[in-house]
C-alpha cells in the first residue's frame, strides 16, 4: 500500500528552530516531525511513501525517512505547485492503482487509518477528508440577545470542524487534483458540490507546528507519549 506526503513546506515561521531543514524534516524528539507520520502508516500497512519536496530536497527526504519500513520515494518540485499540485505529482509516481492515503507532512495526528480507509471504502466517497476540532485560543464570553453576559467559558472547544490534512483520495479526486494551486479550493469544492466528499471525525490528538512554541509543545509532548516514538530506527 502507498501514501502520498506533502513535504514542501519553508518552515518560515520557525525561524532559526528549523534549523535550515524543510519543516517535515524538523526534529521533535530527535526524530524528523514526519518520521512519526511514515511510522504510523507503516503499522498499517504502507510500504512505499511518496514525498512531494522542493527540488534540491530528495536525497533528505530519503536519508531521513529511510528505516522506518516504507520505501521512501521523494519527486521534486522544479517550480512551486501549491498542496494539490504537490499531491498530483506524488500521485504521478504511484505504482498501485485505488484508493491512496495522502497527508501533510508537518502535522502529528493519531488518526486511525485502517479505520479511515475502511469507512471511505464502506461510504463510496470520491474523497475522505479527516476533520477535528479545535480549541479557542481565547476565553469565550456567553452573550443573549438583549447583551446580558450569562456566562465565561475558558478556551472552549469550538463546535466546528476543521480540515487536519489527512486524506483519502480516490481514482476520481486524484483525477480532478489542479496541475498548480490548492486541492480545498477546487477539487475539494467540485466533489463537496457533487455529494461526493465525506469527513472522517477524529477526536484525538493533532498538533501542528508552524512555529517556536508549536515545536516545543510538540517536543514536549514526545516526551510525556514515549509510545510515539518510532519501533524501527531510522538511517
Amino acid at each position: 500500500m502507498e501514501a502520498l506526503l506533502l513535504g514542501g513546506g519553508k518552515a518560515e515561521r520557525l525561524g532559526d528552530a528549523a534549523q535550515g531543514l524543510p519543516k517535515p524534516l524538523v526534529p521533535v524528539g530527535e526524530i524528523p516531525l514526519a518520521g512519526y507520520t511514515v511510522a504510523r502508516l507503516v503499522e498499517c500497512g504502507v510500504t512505499r511513501v511518496i514525498v512531494a519536496c522542493r527540488a534540491g530536497d530528495e536525497d533528505a527526504y530519503f536519508q531521513a525517512l529511510s528505516g522506518l519500513g516504507a520505501e521512501i520515494d521523494a519527486v521534486g518540485e522544479t517550480e512551486p505547485l501549491g498542496r494539490g499540485g504537490g499531491l498530483r505529482l506524488a500521485a504521478s509516481r504511484r505504482q498501485e492503482d485505488g484508493p491512496v492515503l495522502a497527508l501533510n507532512g508537518d502535522e502529528l495526528l493519531d488518526v486511525d487509518f485502517r479505520a479511515l480507509l475502511a469507512e471511505h471504502e464502506a461510504s463510496g466517497a470520491a474523497a475522505t477528508v479527516v476533520v477535528t476540532q479545535v480549541r479557542s485560543p481565547f476565553g469565550v464570553v456567553q452573550v443573549e440577545e438583549d447583551d446580558t453576559i450569562t456566562g465565561f467559558r475558558e478556551a472552549p472547544v469550538l463546535d466546528d470542524w476543521v480540515n487536519s490534512g489527512v486524506y483519502v483520495l480516490g481514482e476520481e479526486a486524484l483525477a480532478l487534483l489542479p496541475e498548480k494551486g490548492d486541492h480545498e479550493q477546487s477539487t475539494f469544492p467540485q466533489l463537496a458540490n457533487d455529494g461526493k466528499l465525506r469527513a472522517h471525525r477524529h477526536r484525538g490528538v493533532w498538533l501542528t507546528v508552524n512555529t517556536p512554541k508549536d515545536l516545543r509543545r510538540a517536543t514536549e509532548f514526545m516526551e510525556q507519549h514515549p509510545g510515539w516514538r518510532p519501533q524501527r530506527q531510522l538511517a
